[in-house]
């Protein structure tokens, strides 16, 4: 379980009535869509990325999820980014999902992305927006993952 604070970044994302499942709760492949959502939007918003004509794209490279408590419709999620790791070609984020107004996560998770060039998929450098976008979002030292 990780807390509110250990996160610099938030994005609301509104569950929908088709996200809940057969027993009542957001399914958890949901949960990876609100990871995806909020790393994108903050690539694309904060990092210049261009997903359509961009040299390089982000590729998934390892993910997971941690489930803490059920998340419903019609609650909308704050979902919480951070950066773990840093490195030439690949990042780690961390990602908290809460319910509005909570400090304690229901659910966190990593993500990994490789950088690659858009055509030949080999590993390349971050580009320097996306790159200066992601150093703002560095974990604090000792903060849980």
């Amino acid at each position: 379980m990780s807390r509110r604070e250990d996160y610099p970044h938030f994005r609301a994302i509104p569950t929908r009535w088709a996200d809940n499942d057969i027993y009542g709760h957001v399914n958890n492949v949901q949960y990876y869509a609100f990871f995806d959502t909020v790393i994108n939007a903050w690539l694309i918003e904060e990092g210049g990325l261009d997903i359509h004509r961009g040299d390089a794209i982000g590729l998934c490279a390892e993910s997971h999820c941690r489930f803490e408590s059920e998340l419903t419709f019609p609650e909308t999620i704050d979902a919480g980014l951070r950066v773990g790791k840093l490195g030439s070609s690949s990042v780690r984020y961390e990602i908290g999902l809460f319910r509005q107004g909570a400090t304690e996560s229901a659910a966190t998770g990593w993500f990994v992305h490789v950088f690659v060039d858009r055509a030949t998929r080999r590993p390349v450098p971050i580009p320097d927006g996306i790159r200066a976008a992601l150093e703002r979002l560095e974990a604090v030292e000792g903060a849980a993952p």
